[in-house]
C-alpha cells in the first residue's frame, strides 16, 4: 500500500506539522479544517454559518485536488466550540450532504485553533 500527500493551494496551509489530507488504501483522510481564508491566511469573519460554509469549501477543495467530491464522503468529525450553535451548524452542512448524507460525530470542545467556532475533519472513499 502506498500512502500520497495531498495540497492545493485552493485550501488553507497547513499550520502545524499535518498535510491536507492522505491518499492510502482508496480513502482520503482530510485534516481538521478550520475557517481560514485561503486567499488571506485570516479567519473568515461572522458567526458559525460563515465558519461552516468556508470550513467545507476548504475541504471540498482538498477533495477536488484528489478528484474527489463531498458525496465521496463516508465519515465527518465535527467540533463545535459552542453545542447551542447546533442547529445553526446543520443548516449549512445540509447544503452540503443533502442526499446521502455521511456518518457523523459532532461534539462540543473547550477551544479551537486560532479562536475558531468549528473544526471539520472528513473521511471519503475513493472508487476504483
Amino acid at each position: 500500500m502506498t500512502k500520497r500527500i495531498l495540497f492545493t493551494p485552493n485550501a488553507p496551509k497547513p499550520i502545524g506539522p499535518y498535510s491536507q489530507a492522505v491518499e492510502a488504501a482508496g480513502f482520503v483522510f482530510v485534516s481538521g479544517q478550520i475557517p481560514i481564508d485561503p486567499q488571506t491566511g485570516n479567519i473568515v469573519e461572522g458567526g458559525i454559518k460563515e465558519q461552516t460554509k468556508r470550513v467545507l469549501e476548504n475541504i471540498k477543495a482538498i477533495l477536488e485536488e484528489s478528484g474527489l467530491t463531498m458525496e465521496d464522503v463516508v465519515y465527518a468529525t465535527v467540533f463545535l466550540k459552542d453545542i447551542r450553535l447546533f442547529n445553526e451548524f446543520n443548516e449549512v452542512y445540509a447544503q452540503y450532504f443533502h442526499r446521502e448524507p455521511p456518518a457523523r460525530v459532532t461534539v462540543q470542545v473547550a477551544d479551537l485553533p486560532r479562536g475558531a467556532l468549528v473544526e471539520i475533519s472528513v473521511i471519503a472513499f475513493k472508487k476504483s
